[in-house]
């Protein structure tokens, strides 16, 4: 068996993770390849500045680098590090194998997070730039859901026990306000990230100014060169070994937020399939359970908040790191940033994935919503009635009494007798309020207790939401698949 299992075969752990719910293009960029080759492209812009800048490489050195650059030998790379015990140096040696006239200048001047440190951080960009149209995918899709139901009435919920209403739309924004906060930090995050660059052993560049005799403009030429090569627009200027390891805490620090809103979003979408008033997209062919084959459990909720509680720890390992970097470096890094940096980005991807999907085919049901409305509505009227009857004529506390008895004896008639709520119907009868029975319809009308729910809702999506999203509308139409 290879060294760590066989990971293509059933008789080896696989990380579900990648085998079983992130995207194909997110699971790529953490993927071997990706990060080999990205090594070497790395090690050929150095070795173009490097010759730009007037050391003795040759241009058949250069175009030897560049094509090999995705003949990669695995094997030979594995069988190296088992040996060497570093995994640069055996790439250094493998990528030297099959460009052997180049193979002397590879890694010139460089340490190992010359490749190691850039290659994450291109990783990070390139990961962050597959989170951003997805996300606001999910935000477009869920806008659509609450603009169409702006103005439909539904219980509200403080503790999880009945409060005033509010409208579908507008719960929705709640969702949505949450969402599009993720997404300004995500692309704050991205556009914040700063190149390691060309630094050497402890960040002194000490090696590149022996390169080049002494000449401090031609090691900051090279330093900016690679950077402008790698597409970043800026590269720290003080680093130790390693980029400051404060970088990851921001970035999974972004993503447990995300993990977060996800947690309560789809939280909120199961409570309500319970009360049977919404509903995740369920398929034809979909089983809910194996002994009860009437149930529709919201799965693909659950698996967001499952996953969303793992996105949320893992921003643990990161502040730990950072905290226990010894001056410029030590090296208890690795191993744990191998597993955190590319678990949280697979873990979000699939986050947003299987939201969309949720976001593309939600189910309301607005006869459940009215009738849990009716149940509770009366309660939360008495006030209008007491209005009405004072401009009728009556006394504010006679009316108070006669409501507080009657309320009294529909909340018994609910708990006790598990009944309906029967106070309009009490009220009806009761010849006290003969002055307003005309005006009932109206003062019960669920509209009439959403306040500025609706505008609210259009005036959040005018102004926040669809500028918000305005630089992602080419990739819009794209729908979300779940791998299983």
């Amino acid at each position: 068996m290879a060294a760590g299992g066989d990971h293509g075969s059933p008789d080896s752990y696989r990380s579900p993770l990648a085998s079983r719910y992130a995207s194909p293009e997110m699971c790529f960029v953490f993927s071997d390849r990706y990060k080999f080759r990205t090594w070497r492209q790395l090690w050929l812009w150095l070795a173009e500045a490097e010759q730009t800048l007037g050391l003795p490489i040759t241009d058949e050195q250069i175009q030897e680098m560049k094509s090999n650059l995705d003949n990669i030998d695995f094997k030979m790379a594995a069988e190296e590090e088992k040996h060497l015990r570093h995994d640069v140096m055996a790439h250094v040696h493998t990528f030297g194998h099959c460009c052997p006239k180049a193979a002397g200048i590879i890694h010139l001047g460089a340490t190992s997070c010359y490749v190691g440190d850039n290659t994450d951080l291109i990783i990070l960009r390139n990961a962050l730039d597959l989170l951003l149209p997805k996300l606001a995918r999910v935000i477009s899709r869920l806008a659509d859901f609450a603009k169409e139901r702006a103005s439909l009435p539904t219980l509200g919920f403080t503790h999880f026990q009945p409060a005033q209403l509010t409208t579908v739309g507008k719960r929705c924004c709640l969702w949505i306000q949450d969402l599009c906060m993720d997404l300004q930090n995500l692309k704050r995050v991205r556009d914040d990230l700063r190149f390691r660059g060309v630094k050497g052993t402890t960040g002194t560049q000490a090696s590149f100014l022996k390169l080049f005799e002494g000449d401090d403009h031609k090691v900051e030429q090279l330093d900016k060169m690679v950077t402008e090569k790698a597409g970043f627009k800026r590269a720290f200027i003080i680093t130790g070994q390693t980029y400051t390891r404060k970088v990851d805490i921001e970035v999974l620090s972004v993503l447990a937020s995300l993990g977060a809103s996800v947690h309560k979003i789809c939280t909120d979408i199961r409570l309500l399939a319970n009360l049977k008033e919404m509903e995740e997209p369920f398929e034809k062919q979909q089983i809910g359970s194996s002994a009860m084959p009437y149930k529709r459990n919201p799965m693909r909720s659950e698996r967001c908040c499952s996953l969303a509680r793992h996105l949320m720890t893992l921003v643990m390992d990161p502040l730990q790191t950072a905290s226990v970097q010894w001056f410029e470096r030590t090296l208890d890094d690795s191993a744990n940033r191998r597993i955190c940096l590319a678990e949280a980005f697979l873990t979000a991807d699939t986050l947003l994935n299987t939201l969309q999907n949720i976001s593309e085919g939600l189910v309301v049901y607005p006869k459940v919503i009215e009738r849990r409305i009716r149940q509770e509505l009366p309660f939360m009227a008495t006030e209008n009635i007491i209005m009405a009857m004072v401009k009728a004529g009556g006394s504010r506390q006679d009316c108070h009494e006669k409501i507080r008895v009657l309320s009294q004896q529909a909340a018994s008639m609910v708990k006790q007798e598990g009944g309906d709520n029967d106070l309009i119907e009490r009220i009806q009868a009761d010849a006290y309020f003969s002055p307003i029975h005309s005006q009932l319809d109206r003062l019960l009308d669920p509209c009439s207790f959403t306040g500025r729910a609706s505008q609210q809702v259009q005036r959040f999506l005018e102004e926040e939401v669809y500028p918000l999203l305005k630089p992602y509308e080419s990739v819009m139409k794209v729908k979300a698949e779940l791998c299983l």
